[in-house]
Parts: C-alpha cells; sequence; structure tokens
C-alpha cells in the first residue's frame, strides 16, 4: 500500500473523516523548480519570538519545536491544514499489517556542511533516539521497533513489533541530524541540520540567532537572510511589536483589542488549539491531597467559564477533556456529564469537611510558570481557606521544580501538537515532560493507551481513548478547563507568513522560510 498522504488530522479531530487532497507546494523539487532562477535576493532579518529553547539537541527537547525546526527536519510534516505531508521523505509504502513502513528519501538534500542526506543518516537519528533517549517524545514508538534498515541511499525502512496508528504523525517530531554534529554521543551540542536555517548564535533565555541555508533544497527559500528568536520572558510582546523590535510573536488574549487597533499589526491564529488546566502532584503526592475529595473540592472551586474568558475572550471554549470540542476524540456525553463545568463553592467546603480537612491549617505549594492566569488558582485556594505558598518561575525554574514533585497543586497550559497521542503521552507513567501533569502512574491508563495506538480502527481507538481519559476524570488526575487557538501576531510588512498547526515555525507548505520582509511604507 503506497501513501504520499494520510487522512487529514483536522478532519479525524473535526469528526469529518475526509482525505485530504495531495499538493506539495510550487517549492518542493520537480513541481516548482523553475522559480529558483528568478527568486528574489534574501533580504533583512526576521525577528520573532514564540517559546524558548531549552537545548541545542532537537532529540532532547521539552517543547521547543518552535526554534528548533527551522535547522532541523523531518520525514513527514504536519501541514496547515494537518494533514500528514512526505517531507524529507518523498512518499512511503505501509505493510498490509500496518507493521513495515518503507520511506523513499528525498534526493539531493544537503546537511548545513554540505554533506548529502542519505538513508543511513535517518536510519542513525532513529536509532539514537531509540537507543539514547529517554522520557522523549518518540520513546514509547521506539520501544516497539523490531528494525530500522538502510538498505540503500534512498530507501528508510521501519519495523514495528505491533501496528502503531499515530506513527506517521509522530515521525513528524523525528528531527534528522547529521552523526558527525558535536556531542552526538551525548548530547549534541551544534546541530547540523538540513533545514533552511543554520544553527547560529545561541544565549540562553536571551537570543537565537539562525542565518539562512545557502544551499537549502526547496529552491528559492528562505526568503530572509536570518531568523533572530528573542528568548526573553517577557510579559507583553505586543509591545516590542508595535516598536518594530520585532516581526512577529505571540501575544496574550488580553492585547488583541489594542493590537488589532494598529493597522501596523495583523492577527492571525494557530490552526490547532491550546489547552489549559490545574494538575494535581501524582508522583508523590502530600496530605490531604492525595484524597479525592479534597481534589473534587479544589475543582468545584475552579470557576472554567471566567477562567477561559480570562485566558482566551470569545475565543475560548470549556470542557474536561484533552480534545476540543467538536474533534474526533472528544466525547460530547462526557462533555455534559463534567460536574466542574460550573462552579460550586459550598459543595467545596462540604467535601473539605467531609475529608476532616482544616484548610486553615493545611499549606498548599503552588508552582506555576510566571503568567496572570495563575493567580485565579492562587485566589481560588485561599478562597477555600488554605495556606497558599505561590512559586512563580521562568520556563526553566518550573520544569526543575515540577519535576522535584515538592508541590500540590500546578496550572499551567500546554499547545498544539502532531496528534492526539503526543497529549496522552504525557500522563503515562515513562512520558516526556510528566511533571506538568503530576507525575502519573496509573498501569491501567498506560495499558488502555497502548491498546489504542495498536488499532488500526479509529473508532475502536477513540474508545480506548476515552476510556483512559476516564481514569483521569476519576482520579482527578488534571483538571481541564478549556481550549482556545494561540494568537500570532505579525507587523504589516511581513508577507507570505501563516501560524501553522502546531508550533513547529518550519513545515513542508509554510513557516518562516516563506515570509518576506518588505519596506516600511
Amino acid at each position: 500500500m503506497t501513501h504520499a498522504m494520510t487522512p487529514s488530522r483536522r478532519g479525524l479531530l473535526g469528526g469529518g473523516g475526509a482525505l485530504a487532497a495531495l499538493g506539495l507546494l510550487a517549492h518542493v523539487p520537480g513541481v516548482g523548480a523553475a522559480q529558483a532562477a528568478d527568486a528574489a535576493p534574501r533580504a533583512g532579518k526576521l525577528k520573532v519570538a514564540f517559546l524558548g529553547l531549552d537545548t541545542a539537541d532537537p532529540h532532547r527537547h521539552t517543547g521547543s519545536i518552535a526554534v528548533q525546526q527551522v535547522y532541523v527536519e523531518t520525514l513527514t510534516s504536519i501541514a496547515d491544514d494537518g494533514t500528514v505531508k512526505p517531507f524529507l521523505a518523498t512518499g512511503w509504502e505501509i505493510s498490509p499489517d500496518g507493521k513495515r513502513y518503507s520511506f523513499t528519501i528525498r534526493e539531493g538534500v544537503r546537511f548545513h556542511n554540505g554533506r548529502l542526506l542519505t538513508a543511513g543518516d535517518i536510519r542513525a537519528n532513529a536509532m539514537r533516539v531509540r537507543d539514547q533517549v529517554r522520557g522523549g517524545w518518540l520513546s514509547a514508538p521506539m520501544k516497539l521497533v523490531e528494525s530500522l534498515e538502510a538498505p540503500d541511499d534512498r530507501t528508510f525502512v521501519m519495523t514495528m513489533k505491533e501496528p502503531y496508528g499515530p506513527l506517521l504523525n509522530l515521525l513528524s517530531e523525528l528531527w534528522i541530524v547529521a552523526p558527525e554534529s558535536d556531542g552526538w554521543a551525548q548530547t549534541v551540542r551544534t546541530p547540523i541540520g538540513t533545514g533552511p536555517f543554520r544553527f547560529g548564535r545561541w544565549q540562553p533565555n536571551v537570543t537565537f540567532e539562525a542565518p539562512a541555508f545557502a544551499d537549502y533544497w526547496q529552491p528559492g527559500l528562505p526568503h530572509v537572510e536570518a531568523v533572530e528568536f528573542s528568548l526573553r520572558d517577557i510579559d507583553d510582546l505586543s509591545l516590542p511589536l508595535r516598536a518594530g523590535d520585532l516581526h512577529i510573536a505571540r501575544v496574550g488574549y488580553d492585547k488583541l483589542e489594542s493590537v488589532r487597533a494598529d493597522e501596523n499589526l495583523e492577527v492571525q491564529f494557530m490552526k490547532d488549539t491550546t489547552w489549559w488546566f490545574w494538575s494535581f502532584n501524582n508522583r508523590n503526592p502530600r496530605s490531604p491531597f492525595n484524597d479525592v475529595r479534597v481534589r473534587q473540592a479544589v475543582a468545584y472551586m475552579l470557576d472554567k467559564p471566567a477562567f477561559m474568558r480570562f485566558v482566551a475572550g470569545q475565543a475560548g471554549v470549556v470542557t474536561n477533556q484533552m480534545a476540543a470540542p467538536g474533534q474526533f476524540f472528544w466525547d460530547k456525553a462526557m462533555h455534559d456529564a463534567d460536574r466542574h463545568a460550573r462552579p460550586n463553592h459550598d459543595r467545596a467546603r462540604a467535601l473539605l469537611q467531609e475529608a476532616g480537612v482544616d484548610p486553615a491549617k493545611t499549606p498548599c505549594r503552588i508552582v506555576s510558570w510566571q503568567n496572570s492566569y495563575s493567580e485565579i488558582a492562587v485566589e481560588a485556594m485561599r478562597n477555600l481557606g488554605f495556606q497558599v505558598e505561590h512559586l512563580a518561575l521562568d520556563d526553566i525554574g518550573a520544569q526543575r521544580r515540577l519535576g522535584q514533585y515538592d508541590w500540590d497543586l500546578a496550572p499551567f497550559a500546554s499547545g498544539p501538537r502532531a496528534d492526539i497521542f503526543l497529549r496522552f503521552i504525557r500522563l503515562m507513567s515513562d512520558g516526556p515532560n510528566v511533571g506538568l501533569w503530576g507525575g502519573t502512574r496509573d498501569p491501567e491508563f498506560d495499558r488502555l493507551v497502548h491498546q489504542a495506538i495498536a488499532v488500526v480502527d479509529l473508532n475502536e481507538r477513540r474508545r480506548l481513548y476515552l476510556a483512559a481519559w476516564q481514569r483521569v476524570l476519576d482520579n482527578y488526575y488534571t483538571v481541564v478547563i478549556g481550549h482556545a487557538p494561540e494568537p500570532i501576531v505579525n507587523r504589516r510588512e511581513v508577507t507570505g507568513y501563516a501560524p501553522g498547526f502546531t508550533w513547529g515555525q518550519h513545515r513542508v507548505d509554510g513557516g518562516l522560510a516563506f515570509a518576506k520582509l518588505t519596506a516600511r511604507s
């Protein structure tokens, strides 16, 4: 069975189930190569601010795809509509039993050191992730790999021990780095990729600059000379946007009204959603927060509609699930049964009394990022009478503190992912970056998710995912508040740029490589 496309993720999550039309853009070789001769010279430095960069090693990141995807690429790409499309692979064949994937590797792709990409490089990266990376995004599928082969320079074969439904989507996060990159044996320090921009000067928590790669394989790309990422923790990115110090940035919903009033700025939205949640410490819970009645009480103090209006205005939607309302893996009956869709303070206090908890004598440590919405959790717990200690930290500091599991409540948000499995894996015992969800260890949840990804039938996969999620609801591992698409703002002198389905800023049909800078009028 030959595949150059798969069912649209937007179709799956939206319930349509339609196949997306195949149509790689004119930038892909063989379709629009003639434009290379007429390509305009690269001009300008694009200044952007999205997410941070926690490591130079693409295989060991904890969420920094908005930065690293400009210098490394993958076999598959999640396109603007959520479809899986070929990228470093031009296509693939899947065996009838769903276990063997044979990829055709694109010809003429060069690493930033000038060497041509081969199937052996793909195999080397897959082996590195399988054998050296623990708790990463691809740890779960890599445990099911039976063999990795490169029979020739243009063919990479991946054989699984059992069918693995989300594999093509997940391979959009298997970033390919030249094995000769500095630090390959342990932690890559200077990655050599194939992307439209090279790994340049990096000052952690300050800036990262990526110069254009002159020999990039998509003709005419990129259009700018370099991209500079601001990595500073700035509360209001609309200010540097207005001043012209940034060209593209994520902006909070509370700034949208003023941004829309500025004729120099344009508001766009990501194609998938961000979701907000409050997690309990599940790995090492302190009394009384190990009592499900206390967790219920906390959830009853949460005013979900008010919270979503605060963080997302009219764009926010309340639910109790990781999938947004209307998506394929969302369930209306489960949504309608949400006992915490509205706050109930009297019920919260009654539950604490039933559990024998005196909140005035009970400390509650809250860990969060430095943001305004975490204050809602702080205020709710204080209103319930708890003695609150709030640790508001930067991204790296929060990740470290969460991993210590010496806290009680963690209000956070998580952005779009290439497949719904990349949300479920965060609650699995061996998942990546599990601290945001309290380090859940539930063998039955793990079993149900493993079963879900092994089935081919989407309806059965959905049933198993929902059964796993019911365990989350019953045990109050985390309490989902709602969803909204992230707003991305660009200055009007930026053309050709649109946000994608995920935070990744480079994909086969869009991203920063397609952006142009025009002179300000």
